[in-house]
């Protein structure tokens, strides 16, 4: 998959604005501290609920195909007195709610699964993805940005702590979908997607940006995006040949507090994991071109056990 640069799309999700924030010269100046995630998160999921059991979504016209698109899908706030109309459904009829751990809080968080996405590929938490996507907020539907064009991520980014990937919500709510069972050259610049992943994600303001206000989304923001999942591409950042998704040891879908020999450098972007002096590329000892199937005497693999320090450029 070819990645390509977006004018302004890409910027409102990805970390990098957070260099906006700037502190005022006044001395006597007292940031505000943030909320405590666990409190917000109870605020939060009161306000995701309350929106899932008031609005209701066209369930029966987006049962009509697999290349329905984020244009097709209208969620309608459902008046005081009314019923929900044939043919739709309340939104907390048919999302999935998901749980995890993130920063220390237990969150919620909703999908709603219209198209799972005729590919035989799903990304993994770390990879680069193409979709379509709309956000908009869970307070007053506002739309805060979309894409014009195909936009392509690295669902986590490159940096130690790195500011240059999706929120956490994009990286547990993506992996849920397939990706398009085939694509046409159109022959004209575009590419039409067939039976791709099609779905909407209301997600806390703890997987989103939280206490950072970006243009159009105030702080403490609960989110909605609409998306079609049209590719994915295996990320391997720092080019060891361990993907980086195989990076995540703990396997709590964070590639950030995975340091091996503790120098501050994540093992997914360090490439000498275990910091023995030999670089985990070149401890692939039997040649296949994966390093964690190289396992030492201790067993563990090679890379990760800084007592082996065999290299393939003795051999």
């Amino acid at each position: 998959m070819k990645m390509k640069n977006y004018k302004g799309a890409i910027a409102l999700l990805t970390f990098i604005l957070v260099a906006l924030a700037c502190q005022p010269d006044d001395p006597d100046f007292q940031p505000v501290p943030d909320r405590d995630r666990t409190e917000q998160q109870a605020a939060d999921s009161d306000s995701l609920i309350n929106f899932l059991t008031t609005h209701y979504y066209n369930s029966e016209f987006l049962q009509t195909g697999t290349n329905l698109t984020i244009d097709d899908i209208v969620i309608t706030e459902l008046a005081a007195g009314e019923s929900v109309p044939t043919g739709h459904t309340l939104l907390m009829d048919d999302v999935e709610l998901k749980t995890t751990t993130y920063e220390g809080a237990d969150y919620e968080y909703y999908i709603l699964r219209l198209n799972q996405g005729g590919g035989a590929q799903a990304p993994n938490f770390t990879d680069k993805v193409r979709v379509n996507y709309e956000g908009s907020l869970v307070e007053d539907g506002s739309v805060f940005d979309s894409s014009v064009n195909p936009a392509d991520f690295n669902l986590v980014g490159f940096g130690v702590n790195s500011t240059t990937g999706t929120i956490r919500g994009w990286q547990l709510s993506i992996p849920e979908f397939n990706v398009a069972s085939s694509f046409t050259d159109n022959g004209d610049g575009t590419i039409q997607y067939n039976d791709y992943g099609l779905g909407v994600m209301f997600i806390p303001s703890g997987l989103g940006y939280f206490s950072r206000a970006l243009i159009g989304i105030p702080v403490y923001s609960n989110l909605i995006f609409k998306f079609e999942l049209y590719q994915t591409e295996l990320n391997d950042h720092e080019g060891d040949n361990v993907p980086s998704y195989a990076e995540d040891l703990n396997g709590n879908l964070d590639v950030f507090d995975d340091d091996t020999d503790g120098d501050n450098i994540a093992n997914y972007i360090d490439g000498d994991d275990d910091g023995d002096g030999v670089l985990t590329i070149n401890e692939d000892i039997d040649g296949d071109g994966d390093p964690t199937n190289d396992i030492g005497s201790n067993g563990i693999p090679r890379y990760l056990d800084p007592e082996e320090t065999e290299s393939t450029e003795d051999q």
